[in-house]
């Protein structure tokens, strides 16, 4: 069944950990899912997860540990001593602990790496350490299995389940030759079903092999694994030598985190920024986009004030301002949200171009529509001349605000500037002041002004 975390059951639990009732709290709580034990931790202070922390086993340590919110997990570690955090880094993956690590100083890592009674599981966190953590080095983990060329199957059989102590997940069997280069996989009914003398080069597929190397950056990792449909994938060296593997669960969250940016990005966002961080913090990362959109404010101002005179002989003018901003402003973040999505999958040129050729014909006809539309009302509320500017207008800057939205995302994406910058205030303050100088040109001009 379904745990959902009540107000009422927080107020109970805190009561029960105030009496240090742990054979309720082991009913209640240490039986659950552990994502569901995280959800509780994060809903407490410090002196209560630590209390409920450490009567779970070392296994339901590693998994809540890794499931609790990034500022929680902070400020847990935090209340650690060296050797209580390497304790806890010992029964985690090697991807996961070096996630931990490499939040710290590099005085802490040093007193952490020195209390790790398994010099091998230190051995890889500090060669984890040495990776960009958005490359598919720092994404890696350690454990994996894999098996030799040239083993019998009887002794590949006993490697392996030396192995997989200490793997939690077993997805692929990796195959690799003397020099440890991947040479293919090895499926586990193969294995099941061959003689004890049996050679794995015997057994293992060299065909359709998909890795990605140590520097790929965790973009591609993420395309790669959607584009093959796979659970885990191998990561190797320029030597194209074994180093380590990916899983889905990694992805996934790289996934969620590259969302979260590209949604932070597009509303105005500058930097990551936590839900707990600092009021100045949090305006630093606001500022930049506030600024850009009120000199955008002031530029359109100005479009305004150079076009005040025609306004003042015909005011009705001034009724549509609103109804042009708002609709160049929306078509621009519609087609560039296009884009910014494609350019994510890591589509090729030829088919961004055809998207793009799709987002000028749908322009085209959005802004034969609505134009005919706003012709219509106009006419009927003010004067057909008032219609016929008003409706060409926006037919126009429909038109060039898809056109705009289209080629911002793919002109940042080939100067390395992230796209998603497109979708956000940039795109909608150009759209406003060019937008404001279309409509008052035409209105002048059909005016005779």
């Amino acid at each position: 069944m379904r745990f959902e975390l009540t107000k009422d059951f927080l107020e109970e639990l805190r009561l029960e950990i105030k009496k240090q009732n742990s054979e309720w709290i082991t009913e209640k709580v240490l039986g659950l899912h552990f994502a569901d034990i995280a959800e509780i931790i994060d809903e407490l202070n410090n002196d209560q997860a630590k209390y409920i922390y450490y009567l779970l086993d070392e296994d339901q340590q590693a998994d809540v540990l890794m499931e609790l919110e990034e500022e929680v997990r902070d400020r847990f570690l935090k209340s650690l001593s060296s050797k209580e955090i390497a304790d806890q880094l010992e029964n985690l993956d090697s991807d996961d602990a070096a996630d931990i690590l490499g939040e710290l100083s590099d005085k802490e890592i040093q007193e952490v790496i020195s209390h790790m009674e398994d010099d091998d599981a230190a051995e890889d966190i500090v060669d984890l350490l040495n990776y960009d953590e958005d490359t598919a080095g720092g994404l890696m983990q350690k454990e994996f299995i894999q098996a030799n060329l040239d083993w019998p199957v009887d002794r590949c059989l006993v490697e392996l389940r030396r192995q997989a102590e200490d793997v939690e997940q077993v997805y692929t069997i990796y195959v690799v030759d003397r020099l440890n280069k991947l040479v293919g996989f090895l499926s586990l009914k193969s294995l099941l079903f061959a003689q004890p003398k049996s050679k794995i080069s015997d057994l293992y597929s060299h065909k359709n092999i998909i890795s990605v190397k140590t520097t790929d950056s965790s973009e591609e990792v993420a395309r790669v694994m959607d584009k093959y449909d796979l659970v885990t994938v191998p990561v190797v060296d320029f030597q194209n030598k074994l180093v380590g593997r990916i899983t889905i669960d990694d992805i996934v969250d790289i996934i969620k985190e590259e969302a979260d940016k590209d949604f932070q990005i597009a509303s105005g966002i500058s930097e990551k920024v936590e839900a707990n961080a600092s009021i100045w913090r949090s305006s630093r990362s606001r500022l930049p986009w506030l600024l850009i959109g009120m000199f955008g404010g002031i530029l359109g101002a100005q479009v305004i004030s150079s076009f005040e005179g025609g306004i003042s002989e015909i005011p009705a003018l001034a009724f549509f301002i609103p109804l042009i901003t708002a609709m160049g402003g929306n078509v621009g973040v519609q087609s560039s949200a296009i884009v910014v999505q494609y350019l994510a999958k890591g589509s090729q040129f030829t088919n961004i171009f055809k998207r793009v050729s799709k987002e000028a014909m749908l322009g085209l006809l959005n802004a034969s529509i609505c134009s005919s539309i706003i012709f219509g009302i106009a006419a009927l509320f003010e004067n057909t001349t008032l219609a016929i500017v008003v409706s060409v207008s926006l037919f126009v800057v429909i038109v060039f605000a898809a056109i705009i939205g289209t080629l911002i995302p793919l002109i940042l994406n080939k100067y390395k500037i992230d796209p998603a910058l497109a979708t956000g205030p940039f795109v909608t303050t150009l759209n406003d002041v060019i937008g404001l100088f279309i409509y008052f040109s035409v209105g002048m001009l059909l005016y005779n002004m």
